[in-house]
């Protein structure tokens, strides 16, 4: 009988002590989930500051910032439907007071004051501005890339940072998709620019579906890829529907929305209704895909994402105007880490947050195209632990009851 209840005790003894270490093991689980962190923000209500002149916005369409933090975004500064005849522009119809489309390209200093505005159609000039503008760039020479992705727009405009004209690149009113034609583009989206290699990866676009990339002093077409790093693209004009339950498509589904470039090499891509970022090298080999909100339907939920600003580039922030949310993901593993924002006109919130940037001090610039009409600076906070995954709009604390 003794033997029996020692041995029973030391059953009892391994079980307890087996317990114990599962228990510690789930609260070294619990506490690390608890302890997740990334980066934090807060929105600036008071960034921009008022615009003069009585001007307003139309569909803020994209934003880049330069080397001493200036933020320049590219705008709709006319078109049917943009803003609405003797309600936004009295001033231009001579009825009211204000108010009257701004220029279409907007220089801000860091702390949102205005500092130029310029752009658009003039007669006589050497170029064709686009239809409809579409995604702004800022080189390492502080020279201003902008696309279209209007019908007629097969081109990409170049200025310097004041609005001198430097080049066009394509032919205007060529609207006929073929992604494996070197001669034209088909309704550019955005422009990247790499420094090492002066190239401009050129994401091609809303007609074509492909990757072009260009020698950035001459606009000497060098090569193009579409999805999986192919280089013989099928026919452009197929339409998918995105299905989250069939195989991903094997062509871009378009539209290629955006191509980021980062310190490492890598070229990141926003196949925006097929709700997935496609990663590879400079020269177009594929490496990896990751889909984000995969049952997204529409406009698909990859609209556009820069990199946070450590020597690593550690953190992804992609603008999904679909959901109306940021995501913050962490780059090695593409992981979704959390997200912030949500639909709505008050700040922290978003009409369609199309164009994506961040500056030098980690802060992120996001612009509304449609009805949203603005941009919205929410500034670095540092690394924190994650409240939730989804953190609504990110008002200063204590402000949200």
């Amino acid at each position: 009988m003794k033997l029996k209840n020692k041995v029973l005790m030391g059953a009892a003894l391994a079980v307890s002590l087996i317990g114990l270490n599962l228990g510690q093991d789930y609260m070294k689980t619990e506490a690390t989930a608890q302890s997740a962190q990334a980066p934090s923000f807060e929105v600036d209500p008071f960034w921009p500051q008022p615009l003069p002149n009585g001007w307003i916005l139309g569909n803020v369409i994209g934003v880049a910032v330069d080397k001493r933090d200036h933020i320049y975004i590219v705008h709709r500064a006319w078109g049917e439907g943009i803003f609405k005849p003797f309600a936004e522009l009295g001033l231009q119809e001579g009825t009211s007071i204000c108010c009257t489309p701004a220029p279409p390209i907007v220089e801000f200093d860091p702390d949102g004051n205005l500092v130029r505005a310029w752009g658009g159609p003039v007669e006589g000039a050497p170029y064709t501005w686009p239809d409809s503008n579409h995604g702004i760039e800022v080189d390492h020479k502080g020279n201003i890339w902008i696309g279209g992705n209007g019908r007629g727009d097969s081109h990409i405009l170049k200025f310097t940072n004041t609005g001198e004209f430097i080049a066009q690149y394509g032919t205007p009113g060529i609207n006929r998709p073929d992604s494996n034609d070197t001669t034209h583009f088909s309704r550019v989206a955005k422009i990247s620019v790499v420094e090492e290699t002066n190239e401009a990866f050129v994401a091609d676009g809303y007609g074509n579906r492909r990757i072009a990339v260009l020698d950035a002093d001459t606009g000497e077409f060098k090569r193009y890829w579409g999805a999986y790093g192919e280089k013989n693209i099928v026919d452009p004009t197929e339409r998918y529907r995105h299905d989250p339950n069939t195989p991903p498509s094997k062509t871009f589904t378009g539209p290629v929305h955006c191509v980021e470039p980062s310190n490492d090499g890598l070229i990141y891509v926003c196949d925006r209704t097929s709700d997935r970022i496609q990663v590879f090298d400079r020269d177009g080999n594929y490496l990896s895909e990751t889909f984000i909100a995969i049952e997204t339907g529409s406009q698909g939920s990859t609209w556009d994402l820069d990199f946070s600003r450590d020597e690593e580039q550690k953190y992804i922030y992609l603008a999904d105007g679909q959901n109306q949310r940021v995501y913050i993901i962490d780059r090695k593993s593409m992981e979704v880490l959390t997200k912030f924002g949500g639909g709505g006109r008050q700040p922290g919130l978003w009409f369609a947050p199309h164009s994506l940037a961040t500056d030098s001090k980690g802060n992120i610039y996001t612009t509304e195209t449609y009805e949203g009409k603005r941009i919205q600076k929410f500034i670095a906070k540092g690394i924190t632990d994650i409240p939730a995954m989804d953190q609504g709009a990110l008002w200063p604390a204590g402000e949200l009851n």
